[in-house]
């Protein structure tokens, strides 16, 4: 019978509680992470430390406006709880529809909010985790201890996003706006905007508030991929209107997106060329035959080396060719008092910079880790499987996926940790490791990912921050959905690189 709550009573005088599982995070993952431990492994106890004042992760941080996904709700959803609304989702419509899985699955009460951790020791000793974190409503310190850790935590910094450091920056008479602290009395009603970047985040702020705005100018460095397509799902709309059952609908809309990207995909890697076109026509579409697609719209990567953003409806398109919005591609010499100059010469008048330069990588949260009173550096470790760490007992890291749905990795590993809870169990023991085993001794260790195939500029800034690979498969960080959806479900928990004591 696994360990049950208790609370020891340290020499301090402080209370210690004690679970089973600690699950760092109550966002996407950490919600993901809850439900399978409720319908897994109900005899475990566990708690989710939460930093933020609520649920939600990303979707609570980022308060800009226009918030929405950037893939599909019935992917990025999780798979036992059915999608409903458009594919496209705004940040209310998922914080609504995570507050109804904690309502359904009686999680609440399994949540600490306001509780940041402030670091994580692990005892071979004692065979358990000690994590310390700060209450921000209290300023109390709080100990609690676990058998394992499940982090559910992201991948990014919370508190503050990633703009660079351009010169005259303290020049600029008006306001500098990062979207992850998103000021919420900023006025631009009238004012003139300009969004510095090019992925998900700039498509996004820059159709929501074209409208108020006296001009909206989208500044890139470079171009991206865009797939502009009408925010609906035929399928979805016509099994609803047979009246289906929207369980059904949910995982037959599900795996027919899923297998639509997954052709997609291969197409990216093997007919890249054709690909590259058929984008270029959906934006082509928009803005019509005359615009300069070849500089503003057309990348120098083939598709899918960096994350491609549905744009529902072509909005940022739409606003671009009625004038509201434009693009400039160029690159930033300095800030002005006016505004920005360019390195062409031409300057960029502006009242508010918003600076949607992406965010910066945090590796396990930045929380300070001890295996046995020695500190780990996540850089000196080597992944298995892009969730456990050799050297680092007893956790698993949710880090999903880039090409796909992150939440579909959400699901994958919550069925391998509590396999592996369950395992441990059966297997009368403590503490599990991921080990090189002796034919990994002559593999290449490698970065985190193949910097070749796949490049985001937010995780090329901080890769040597990240944990290694290595070349043999157990050792790398897959961000193929279709090979892991069967891989990892067929994992050997007694395979040799499982070191168990």
């Amino acid at each position: 019978m696994a360990d049950t709550q208790t609370l020891e009573r340290k020499s301090t005088g402080a209370e210690t509680e004690h679970f089973d599982v600690l699950v760092a995070g109550a966002g996407i993952s950490g919600i993901g992470a809850a439900y399978h431990l409720k319908t897994q492994t109900p005899d475990k106890s566990f708690v989710i430390l939460e930093s933020q004042e609520s649920f939600g992760g990303t979707w609570l941080t980022h308060k800009y406006p226009g918030i929405r996904s950037d893939s599909d709700l019935y992917t990025f959803g999780y798979r036992f709880k059915p999608w409903t609304g458009q594919p496209i989702a705004a940040a209310d419509k998922i914080l609504t529809y995570m507050n109804e899985v904690i309502d359904d699955n009686d999680i609440a009460r399994h949540i600490r909010y306001n509780h940041k951790i402030l670091s994580a020791s692990w005892s071979s000793t004692d065979k358990r985790w000690t994590v310390e974190a700060k209450r921000s409503d209290t300023g109390e310190t709080v100990r609690i201890t676990a058998n394992f850790l499940w982090m559910c935590q992201g991948y990014y910094d919370h508190a503050k996003g990633y703009t660079p450091e351009w010169e005259g920056m303290d020049d600029f008479k008006g306001q500098i706006v990062h979207p992850q602290t998103w000021p919420e009395d900023l006025d631009y009603k009238g004012k003139r905007v300009t969004v510095i970047g090019s992925g998900a985040t700039a498509a996004t702020v820059v159709p929501a508030i074209a409208g108020d705005c006296k001009h909206v100018t989208l500044l890139q460095r470079s171009p991206t991929y865009f797939i502009p397509g009408r925010n609906e799902n035929e399928l979805a709309d016509e099994l609803r209107k047979l009246e289906i059952d929207d369980a059904w609908i949910h995982e037959i809309v599900r795996r027919k997106v899923l297998f639509d990207q997954n052709e997609f995909t291969r197409r990216a890697e093997e007919e890249s060329d054709a690909v590259k076109e058929e984008l270029l026509a959906g934006v082509r579409e928009f803005l019509g035959p005359d615009f300069d697609i070849d500089k503003h719209f057309t990348p120098k990567y083939r598709p899918w080396q960096q994350r491609i953003a549905f744009v529902p409806d072509g909005d940022l398109f739409q606003g671009i060719a009625s004038g509201k919005a434009s693009v400039v591609t160029d690159h930033i010499d300095r800030f002005t008092e006016k505004g920005i100059l360019l390195k062409s010469g031409e300057e960029l008048e502006a009242d508010i910079v918003i600076t949607a330069t992406g965010f910066n990588l945090s590796v396990l949260g930045g929380i300070p880790f001890t295996v046995d009173s020695k500190p780990v550096n996540f850089a000196d470790t080597i992944t298995y499987r892009g969730m456990m760490f050799t050297g680092v007992p007893n956790m698993v890291w949710v880090f999903g996926y880039f090409r796909a749905s992150w939440t579909l990795r959400v699901d994958l590993l919550g069925d391998f940790v509590c396999h592996l809870l369950k395992h441990m169990d059966e297997k009368g023991v403590r503490q599990v490791e991921a080990a090189l085993r002796p034919q990994d001794k002559d593999m290449d260790i490698l970065p985190w990912i193949d910097t070749g195939n796949f490049n985001p500029n937010y995780l090329m800034r901080s890769i040597d921050l990240m944990p290694k690979r290595g070349s043999n498969p157990e050792w790398q960080h897959n961000q193929d959905y279709w090979a892991e959806k069967d891989v990892i479900p067929a994992i050997d928990l007694d395979a040799p690189e499982f070191k168990y004591s």
